[in-house]
C-alpha cells in the first residue's frame, strides 16, 4: 500500500485482508469480480457498447470478451507493481476500457479512484494526493491534464491511456513517468492473474463528493457495499433489470459508481450502451435507436438535451421504455415533456456519493411525479429529525431533516478517524425532506440553501418546484440575496426552453397564494445558459457568487 494512505482497517473493517472464518456455508466473498466473472460464463454474448458520436459506428465486446481482456490488464498491472490495498486514478469518460480497468483493479483487491475530468487540474491533483492514487488511466482527450497532473502528485509512476472509439493514442511528450496504452499495455504485459482471495471489506473504490456544499470529501467503496447495491438495483421496484434490457449509461462513471450500472449490467446480463464523451442529443438519440436502447439512465440536464433535438428533428425512439432521472430536483413540466415526447416511464431517483449512491427510487409503471423520489429498497432505512437533532415523533406528512443509515451508507470520509454518523449509525445528508403515507419520500429543499429573511426560514425548494412546472421554463434556482433589513430576500433565476420565454407577471401569477406572501421573490433574473456544477447540478455557489450581493450596496 502507498505509504500515507489510511490502513484498510480505518477505512473498511479489521478483516478486509482476509478471508472470512470458516462456517456452516461455504465462505462466498461478495467482490467484484464475482460480477464479470458471471457475466463471461452465463451472458457471454451479452455486450457491452461504446458510442463515438453521431455518424460513427460504436464498438462493441461481448462480457465473455470483456471478462478475459480484464483479467490480462490485472496481470499487467501486478507486472507494473500494484499489489492488493494499492489505488489507481481513472480521468475518463464511459467507454468500454474505462469499466475494463475497472475490473482488472477489482480482481486483484487495487482499489479504483474515479475523478471527473470537468474539475480544475489544482483540485484534481489535490484528490490524487489524498488518495495516494500510483496510476492514472485517462481518456485520450485528457492527456494535457494529465502532464499538468504528473509534477503534482509525485506518487504517480505512471500513466493509461484508454482504447476509446476516435481517441487517439496522445504520446504525451512531457510526462516525466511512463506512458502507456491500453492496447501496448495488453500486448506486452497482460497475462492471466488469479483474482479474489480477499475479504468484501477491502476497498474497491473512492469518489470524492461534488463539492457544491463544501470542499469535496473522499468516500471509500467496499466490494460488499458495491455488491449488496447491484442487488438491490435489479429489484422490480428499483431498477428491474435483466437480461432483455439495452441500458444507456449516461450517468458518468464518476458520478458514484456509474449510479452502479458498470455492477448491475453484468450481473443481470443486460447490454450496456456507453456515450463515452457525447452526451449531445443527437449522438444518444441515435444510440437509443441504433442499438434498441430500453431504459436510459441520467441526469435532467442530460434528457433536456435529448427532448430539444427530437422536438426540433420529429425523430422517435421506438425501443425506449423507461427513463430514469436523478442527481437534483426534476421540474414536473421535464417528466411530462419526456414522457409524452418518448411515451415513456419515467422513474425518479434521490442518492448521494455517501450512500453509494442508491437512496429510493420510484417503482417502474408508476407516472412520474416531480413531487417524489420514491420509496428505499432494503438496507436502506430513513428519518426525519427537527433542527436540534430530536427524532420527530410523527414520521409521516411533516418535513424534517433527512438522515439514512444503511449497508451502504459512510461511516467515515476518507483519511478521517471519527465517524460522521449519529446515533446508531445515522448519517445527516443535508437534505430536508417529507415522507408520505407510503413511503414515498420527497426532497424539499437542503438545509443550507435555507434562506433567513427576517428571522424567518424560507425553502427555495418549494418554490423552485412551482416555477419549474411552468410552461417554458428550462432550469430555476432560487437563491438568497444579501439585504441591508431583511439579511436575505429570494431571488429567482430562470433559463428558458430554447424559442420559448415566461414573463415576470406569469411567474409571480403561480406563486401568489402558493407561498406565503413575504416569500415572493424580490427579482426574476434570466440567464442562458444556467451555470450547472460538474454533476451536472445548477451551481448555486456560481448563481451566488454573480447574484448574491446586495445590489444597492454594490451600486454604493
Amino acid at each position: 500500500m502507498a505509504e500515507g494512505q489510511p490502513q484498510p482497517g480505518k477505512m473498511q473493517d479489521e478483516r478486509a485482508g482476509a478471508m472470512t472464518a470458516p462456517g456452516p456455508l461455504q465462505p462466498y466473498e461478495l467482490t467484484l469480480d464475482k460480477l464479470i466473472d458471471h457475466a463471461g460464463k452465463w451472458h457471454p454474448r451479452g455486450e457491452v457498447i461504446t458510442g463515438g458520436g453521431a455518424g460513427t459506428v460504436p464498438t462493441r465486446i461481448d462480457f465473455a470478451a470483456m471478462r478475459d481482456r480484464s483479467n490480462h490488464l490485472s496481470g499487467a498491472l501486478l507486472a507494473l507493481g500494484m499489489a492488493r490495498g494499492d489505488r489507481i486514478a481513472t480521468l475518463a469518460w464511459n467507454s468500454q476500457g474505462h469499466m475494463e480497468i475497472w475490473y482488472a483493479a477489482f480482481g486483484i483487491g487495487v482499489s479504483s479512484h474515479t475523478l471527473n475530468p470537468r474539475l480544475g487540474i489544482a483540485q484534481i491533483a489535490d484528490m490524487i494526493r489524498q488518495a495516494g492514487d500510483r496510476l492514472l488511466a485517462i481518456s485520450a482527450d485528457q492527456a494535457a491534464v494529465a502532464e499538468a497532473l504528473v509534477p503534482l502528485c509525485p506518487k504517480l509512476e505512471s500513466v493509461l491511456v484508454l482504447d476509446e472509439p476516435g481517441g487517439d493514442a496522445w504520446p504525451l511528450p512531457a510526462c516525466t513517468v511512463p506512458v502507456w496504452t491500453q492496447a501496448r499495455l495488453l500486448a506486452e504485459l497482460g497475462a492471466p492473474a488469479e483474482w479474489g482471495g480477499f475479504s468484501e471489506s477491502l476497498e474497491a473504490g473512492l469518489c470524492f463528493t461534488s463539492g457544491t456544499t463544501g470542499a469535496p470529501k473522499g468516500v471509500p467503496y467496499s466490494h460488499r457495499c458495491n455488491y449488496l447495491v447491484t442487488l438491490n438495483l435489479l429489484q422490480s421496484d428499483v431498477m428491474g433489470i435483466n437480461a432483455r434490457d439495452t441500458i444507456l449509461a449516461a450517468v458518468p462513471m464518476f458520478h458514484a459508481n456509474g449510479w452502479g450500472l458498470p455492477f448491475a449490467a453484468p450481473a443481470a446480463g443486460a447490454r450496456l450502451v456507453f456515450p463515452c464523451r457525447h452526451n449531445d442529443g443527437a449522438s444518444l438519440a441515435e444510440l437509443i435507436r441504433s442499438e434498441g436502447v430500453t431504459l436510459a439512465v441520467g441526469v435532467p440536464t442530460v434528457w433536456l438535451g435529448l427532448i430539444e433535438h427530437l422536438e426540433a428533428t420529429g425523430e422517435t425512439l421506438p425501443s425506449l421504455q423507461r427513463v430514469l432521472l436523478g442527481g437534483s430536483g426534476v421540474p414536473q413540466a421535464l417528466i411530462d415533456r419526456i414522457e409524452s415526447r418518448l411515451g415513456v416511464c419515467v422513474q425518479t431517483s434521490w442518492g448521494m456519493t455517501e450512500l453509494s449512491p442508491l437512496g429510493t427510487v420510484t417503482p417502474s409503471g408508476s407516472p412520474g411525479r416531480a413531487s417524489t423520489a420514491g420509496r428505499p429498497p432494503v438496507g436502506v432505512d430513513l428519518r426525519l429529525i427537527d433542527a436540534e437533532g430530536r427524532v420527530l415523533g410523527e414520521q409521516r406528512g411533516v418535513e424534517g431533516h433527512l438522515q439514512v443509515r444503511g449497508s451502504s451508507t459512510i461511516d467515515r470520509y476518507l483519511g478521517q478517524d471519527e465517524s460522521v454518523t449519529h446515533d446508531g449509525g445515522w448519517f445527516d445528508t443535508g437534505d430536508l425532506a417529507v415522507i408520505d403515507a407510503e413511503g414515498n419520500l420527497a426532497i424539499t429543499g437542503r438545509a443550507k440553501d435555507l434562506i433567513k429573511s427576517g428571522g424567518e426560514w424560507i425553502n427555495p425548494g418549494e418554490i423552485e418546484a412551482i416555477v419549474g412546472g411552468l410552461p417554458g421554463v428550462s432550469l430555476v434556482a432560487v437563491i438568497g440575496r444579501a439585504h441591508p433589513k431583511w439579511s436575505e430576500r429570494p431571488v429567482v433565476v430562470v433559463e428558458s426552453e430554447k424559442g420559448a420565454s415566461v414573463s415576470d407577471a406569469a411567474i409571480r401569477a403561480a406563486l401568489d397564494g402558493a407561498v406565503p406572501r413575504w416569500w415572493m421573490p424580490d427579482a426574476i433574473l434570466r440567464v442562458d445558459p444556467m451555470p450547472l456544477a460538474a454533476t451536472g447540478k445548477v451551481d448555486k455557489q456560481a448563481l451566488r457568487a454573480r447574484f448574491g450581493a446586495d445590489p444597492d450596496a454594490v451600486a454604493a
